[in-house]
């Protein structure tokens, strides 16, 4: 299943994609995608509901972020080889992890707004995953069982932030606009091998970041056991798993995001985003 939130910000209704690509309102199921609306049994009546009965959402509307209020946003830094030599970094022995703020999370063609001293704004296509049940101290082989799906997520990063005024790296990456998620919430049933999914960037057209999920460092499964070793997953938790090289703290000379910048982007099987660079306003 694809499945989406839709409608004005702060107002969004769950639906689901049908296979002609329209909007189906499933408000009727589930009262939005959070927490235990994403669990294996909430899931299992979504896909079994009547599509062809499910109210059909009329026009285009805005698409909101593919889960709504995650408890935990994580994310996990240099994961993949690629991007870690790029930025000249050693290879991770264990995953690094930290938090963006939930808040940060938009719809996925919601304008990105650069924080008020911004300096090195950057872009990062990833890979997120949204748990579906509790995952506490699990295995690597059971890791998967507590995934309700997956989605395109940006990263995005300021760098000066987060290198350079000390701490720990979420300084950079919770600002607000700073985490689009989507368009959709994929099920791992339309995935085939989520270790090998093509993903890209551009910016105003040019193309930034190519790689594939094949270059994680960790995969998926890994991360989760690893991350719930250390806190316990809820349903409705994103994870986002790391981005391959291309991104403009890379770059010779660096190249940072502006107002006025569009960012594109999308990973094979889970759509893609647009957004437009704003500068700051309160």
């Amino acid at each position: 299943m694809k499945l989406v939130r839709y409608g004005a910000p702060g107002r969004e209704a769950p639906g689901l994609i049908d296979p002609s690509g329209r909007i189906r309102d499933i408000s009727g199921i589930v009262p939005d995608l959070a927490g235990e609306a994403l669990s294996p049994q909430s899931l299992a009546r979504i896909r079994a509901a009547d599509m062809a009965s499910l109210p059909l959402v009329s026009g285009a509307p805005r698409l909101g972020a593919c889960v709504a209020k995650p408890g935990n946003f994580i994310a996990i830094g240099l994961n993949y080889a690629d991007h870690a030599a790029e930025t000249g970094s050693p290879i991770p022995k264990e995953p690094i992890m930290f938090n963006k703020a939930p808040n940060c999370v938009v719809g996925p063609n919601d304008d990105v707004m650069l924080p008020k001293t911004s300096l090195k704004t950057d872009w990062e296509v990833e890979l997120a995953v949204v748990i579906g049940s509790t995952a506490s101290n699990v295995s690597k082989a059971d890791a998967l069982k507590h995934v309700a799906g997956y989605c395109v997520c940006h990263d995005v990063s300021e760098r000066h932030y987060q290198i350079e005024r000390s701490g720990q790296w979420m300084k950079g990456k919770g600002c607000p606009t700073f985490g689009p998620l989507g368009p959709w919430l994929v099920t791992p049933d339309e995935i085939a091998d989520v270790g090998k999914l093509g993903m890209w960037l551009d910016v105003n057209g040019e193309r930034m970041q190519t790689g594939s999920t094949a270059t994680m460092i960790f995969d998926v499964a890994t991360l989760i056991a690893a991350i719930s070793e250390f806190m316990t997953l809820d349903p409705g938790d994103v994870i986002t798993t790391g981005t391959p090289p291309g991104v403009g703290m890379g770059m010779k000379p660096p190249r940072y995001l502006k107002a006025g910048d569009v960012v594109t982007l999308g990973v094979d099987g889970l759509g893609a985003q647009r957004q437009t660079v704003v500068a700051y306003k309160a």
